[in-house]
């Protein structure tokens, strides 16, 4: 299994148009029942679109998932190529997909959630840094489903709530033991740019659509 998150960017005046394309779409709802993919979520915020999905077999590409917003998109530069999607990074989560057996939720998912934090650029590395050794050290226990990824400065997060706390069962990557005890001490306060009303971390955004293949094959059965 693979997790992937992507952002574009709506042409200007074309968000509205765009949203209602995508949440009309039966694209990603197929892909869901087909067990093609495990899960599937769009969300929008402030003329941008972002796609979080899960491959059960095969890679997947974005335009599989959510075509119907192509028109709508705008072209990022910096390849030859164009480009509509933007893969981002995976910068940090509690834990990843073992098997598919092992990623099923087994109880119950109330909300899917996305949300978005910018970073100051100059702390970028530091982020990365003490959220890597966080994962790969498995210093603690989070949310299994909880996901944060980043293009630029900005990041995107994906939640499922309510949180479901559950030891790893694939291996951290390292062996060393640097994470601060207090996970205070490693100043995240300093890291995020504060909103225009002062908040610092993230915020929700608006969900277009989330799909799980669980919540279908029950919907299916009644």
């Amino acid at each position: 299994m693979k997790r992937m998150i992507f952002r574009a960017a709506w042409k200007p005046g074309e968000a509205t148009a765009g949203v209602g394309a995508l949440a009309g779409s039966t694209e990603a709802e197929k892909l869901v029942r087909q067990g093609i993919l495990m899960t599937a979520a769009a969300y929008e915020w402030r003329g941008q679109l972002f796609l979080y999905y899960e491959c059960v077999d095969r890679h997947v590409e974005p335009d599989e998932v959510a075509g119907a917003a192509l028109p709508y998109l705008q072209e990022w530069p910096g390849q030859p190529e164009p480009r509509k999607w933007i893969g981002m990074v995976d910068v940090f989560h509690f834990n990843e997909p073992a098997s598919p057996e092992h990623w099923m939720r087994k109880q119950p998912v109330e909300k899917r959630v996305g949300r978005v934090a910018h970073l100051k650029p100059e702390m970028i590395s530091s982020y990365i840094y003490y959220h890597y050794q966080l994962q790969e050290e498995r210093a603690f226990l989070g949310d299994k489903y909880e996901i944060i990824a980043m293009h630029e400065n900005l990041l995107f997060g994906y939640q499922e709530f309510p949180k479901v706390i559950e030891e790893p069962v694939l291996p951290g990557r390292l062996q060393t033991r640097g994470t601060p005890e207090n996970w205070d001490d490693a100043r995240m306060d300093l890291h995020f740019l504060p909103w225009e009303d002062g908040h610092l971390y993230f915020k929700p955004i608006n969900t277009v659509f989330a799909y799980y293949m669980g919540d279908l094959t029950t919907e299916e059965s009644k």
